[in-house]
């Protein structure tokens, strides 16, 4: 993101309107000009040049036609427009995502890809996507997600009653027993629309929806006309579980099935065209081993080192071998408030919940058998696995998924309605 005092460095450029062509110096080199002036900041002709060249990619690999070039453009020199003024909030908020957690999210990504974590910019390259940029990409796209958690997402609220309601809903219903790979666009209403400003947005909703019917591609449209944060990917919201679907589609998706796309849709704040591309049964219920561990916690400090740690883990282990009570001993000595006098005790836990060396350490235990001492991020550490169960978690995945699917519809429309603030209320001088 550029400040105010870098605009002067592009003013020549910048001077009159431009088109997205790039401009040579006189010994040949590429100049870069300015797109759009926003507030503090700048969108410059080479970040459009790239989004249009990597949408234009997928869109030839998809069979996907693209808008006319004049309307393409403005749909993303909008959305830089908007990621921009994000941006630009993000940092007088102080927001920044570390090394260590952008690694860990590119982490993720590889293991959801079963690749190694070493090779991911040989594969990115593969695809023509350098790494400095894809970890420039995501670490932007975290960041955003932080402002929308912390601008939105706090003011969120789900109540017991919304909780059981959608649990009541979802019972039986078709909708929830199945898996869904859904497309959408989201036509906005202006905040405190007037009654024509509603009834112009559903004439543009009813138009879209009757090409759509007369042949025209779904993903084309949503390129063209939607708002929605995937439009210039077509819409696409991907693959989700029946009890992940909004609250707003779960009725008109009752009677849809794979190729069928919903007439529009009114929500408090836009209209919404829903496509399904995808629809498949679901499995109903859900088991998963869990393992009932109680642990002891040493944790190194100014006085104790790594090797002192260990020792006392190792003593109390000679203690516990020796006849002396577990639960007495994590009393006395362990360094976790929140099990300590506990004896110890962690209660029952499904894959996942802890560190990935306490983890193995759980996985590789014999029930009754407590480990030697070893080390997580936490500490030093000893446990001893008191049971080992299959637990049916079908009832806590819904309670979950209705939570998610609750917040996910209130988070979608005051988003809506927070990003359309943060433009109307920003100096945006378009140069293009």
């Amino acid at each position: 993101m550029l400040k105010f005092k870098t605009l002067c460095a592009f003013a020549a450029l910048a001077a009159a309107p431009v088109a997205v062509a790039d401009e040579l110096s006189e010994t040949g080199e590429f100049l870069d000009g300015v797109a759009a002036i926003v507030d503090e900041g700048v969108v410059l002709k080479s970040q459009m040049r790239d989004q249009l060249e990597l949408i234009r990619t997928n869109a030839a690999k998809q069979g996907m036609q693209l808008p006319p070039p004049s309307e393409l453009e403005g749909q993303v020199l909008e959305r830089l427009i908007m990621t921009e003024i994000q941006l630009q909030r993000a940092d007088r908020l102080g927001l920044s995502v570390s090394d260590e957690r952008l690694n860990l999210a590119i982490s993720n990504i590889a293991a959801q890809n079963n690749v190694p974590f070493e090779a991911m910019p040989e594969i990115l390259a593969q695809d023509g996507i350098d790494y400095a940029e894809f970890r420039r990409s995501l670490r932007e796209e975290i960041m955003l997600s932080d402002l929308r958690n912390i601008e939105v997402g706090r003011s969120i609220n789900v109540t017991e009653r919304e909780i059981d309601q959608c649990i009541a809903d979802l019972e039986g219903n078709m909708v929830a027993n199945s898996e869904y790979e859904l497309s959408h666009i989201l036509l906005p209403v202006p905040e405190s629309a007037t009654a024509d400003q509603l009834a112009e947005a559903e004439e543009l909703a009813n138009q879209v929806y009757a090409q759509i019917m007369n042949g025209a591609d779904f993903r084309e449209m949503a390129v063209r006309y939607s708002k929605g944060p995937t439009a210039l990917e077509g819409g696409s919201l991907g693959r989700m579980q029946g009890q992940q679907v909004p609250t707003l589609f779960v009725d008109v998706l009752q009677d849809m099935e794979k190729g069928d796309v919903s007439r529009p849709l009114r929500a408090a704040s836009s209209f919404h065209i829903v496509k399904v591309d995808d629809l498949r049964s679901a499995i109903q219920r859900s088991e998963i081993k869990q393992a009932k561990v109680r642990h002891i916690l040493v944790q190194p400090n100014e006085i104790i080192d790594d090797a002192t740690a260990k020792q006392r883990l190792e003593e109390a282990l000679a203690k516990i071998r020796a006849g002396e009570d577990f639960a007495e001993q994590a009393k006395l000595l362990s360094d976790d408030p929140g099990s300590a006098n506990l004896g110890g005790e962690l209660g029952w836990a499904s894959p996942g919940t802890f560190a990935p060396e306490f983890e193995r350490t759980i996985a590789d235990s014999e029930v009754g058998v407590i480990s030697e001492p070893f080390q997580t991020q936490f500490g030093w550490h000893i446990l001893e696995v008191t049971e080992r169960r299959v637990y049916d978690n079908t009832e806590d995945l819904k309670q979950q998924n209705c939570i998610m699917k609750i917040r996910s519809g209130k988070m979608d429309e005051e988003s809506q309605l927070w990003i359309q603030r943060l433009r109307d209320e920003a100096f945006v001088d378009k140069r293009i």
